[in-house]
């Protein structure tokens, strides 16, 4: 009997850990992968990782912004260098960012420094 209850325990505990915050649930992530033309400076790209992050405080639709350098091994990547992933609430605050004056501004600042791009949207679970 003792055995029982602590499996059931152990099992309980294990199924919790396995579960996301509460409030992450639910919530859409958008993420976004650039390959950037060979001609893109060090400086333009910063440039474009700074103006991408402050779109967090111009559109307060994102929730939350990270962004890293590829580091996979598995060579995968289609060339792809750099990903952002943003944090929306739903897809209706996603479908507001994407045409939000500061979005679309942004798209056309930079734009020309990005040769090829994949941008996949899910759903936390």
């Amino acid at each position: 009997m003792k055995r029982i209850a602590i499996l059931l325990m152990s099992l309980l505990l294990m199924n919790s850990c396995n579960q996301p915050l509460p409030e992450m649930k639910g919530e859409l992530r958008h993420v976004v992968t650039f390959k950037f033309i060979p001609e893109a400076t060090k400086d333009q790209v910063n440039r474009l990782i700074e103006d991408f992050a402050g779109l967090q405080q111009q559109i307060d639709l994102v929730k939350s912004f990270e962004w890293g350098l590829n580091v996979s091994p598995e060579g995968y990547d289609k060339g792809m260098t750099h990903v952002f992933l943003l944090t929306f609430k739903n897809e209706k605050d996603r479908d507001l960012y994407l045409i939000h004056p500061a979005h679309v501004a942004f798209g056309r600042k930079h734009g020309q420094l990005i040769e090829d791009s994949v941008v996949v949207d899910y759903k936390a679970e």
